[in-house]
């Protein structure tokens, strides 16, 4: 587990925008897996700004979000499709044909589950997936349990993630879905390439449990240490807990 320290987040965002545009320059139509929450906005602000100067082209660019919640409609300001579309996609040239979310107004979550699991293997895999953390030491939508499951699957949310998702619901935590659909841990894993960032304070004791904790389903994340290409990117305020 290779893991990279940054005086703040923008110089964090900026350097793994960099790494994406390398890896876009390297192979145009890769597939990148990629989050939601606040810690990424940063850097797909930085993705938005890279392609305005000319520095970036996401044309043959293919996109898989890890999760969705479940019950709203993909143009519900809740949801993550729109989460996505303010922030990233509506910055950057990436075809809506090549964007994939999962569909969390599906009539049969089951089915849809299926079919975005094999959606990801008619695209060759995912070359690069990008992840943030949750306090509780989720990733994904996968949250802390006795099992995890391994492929895309709907999950009840624990209070603390849907405390931490309020904002997208005018501040009202009532009003978030306590399901959703998530890319599962054996999915993530099959990534070529993992990079997980994270910031503040409020995550360093996490990532204290994630590179020195045993690896087990109560900290979703900690599954990362088996993975043979990961690298986490963290501020000084999110490492600061490593060498304690």
């Amino acid at each position: 587990m290779r893991i990279s320290v940054f005086k703040d987040e923008r110089i964090l965002a900026r350097t793994l925008a960099g790494q994406v545009a390398q890896s876009l320059v390297e192979k145009p139509d890769l597939v990148l897996g990629l989050p939601t929450g606040r810690t990424p906005i940063r850097f797909y602000h930085e993705l938005g700004s890279m392609h305005a100067k000319g520095q970036l082209d996401f044309a043959r660019a293919t996109t898989f979000n890890l999760d969705e919640f479940l019950g709203i409609p993909s143009s519900h300001p809740g949801s993550y499709r729109s989460f996505m579309q303010e922030h990233l996609f509506s910055r950057v040239n990436i075809p809506p044909e090549r964007i994939n979310i999962p569909n969390g107004a599906a009539s049969d979550p089951a089915a849809e589950c299926v079919r975005y699991e094999g959606a990801i293997a008619e695209a060759g895999g995912i070359d690069l997936q990008i992840l943030g953390i949750g306090t509780n030491g989720h990733i994904g939508f996968n949250e802390p349990a006795r099992e995890l499951a391994g492929t895309t699957h709907r999950v009840v949310l624990k209070a603390s993630t849907r405390h931490s998702n309020a904002g997208l619901f005018g501040g009202d935590e009532s009003q978030v879905p306590k399901e959703a659909l998530s890319m599962g841990m054996a999915t993530i894993m099959h990534a070529r390439r993992i990079v997980l960032i994270a910031t503040g304070k409020s995550k360093a004791r996490c990532i204290q449990r994630v590179v020195h904790g045993p690896i087990t389903p109560k900290l979703p994340a900690s599954f990362l240490q088996m993975h043979r290409h990961v690298e986490l990117m963290l501020d000084e305020s999110a490492a600061s807990a490593l060498d304690a």
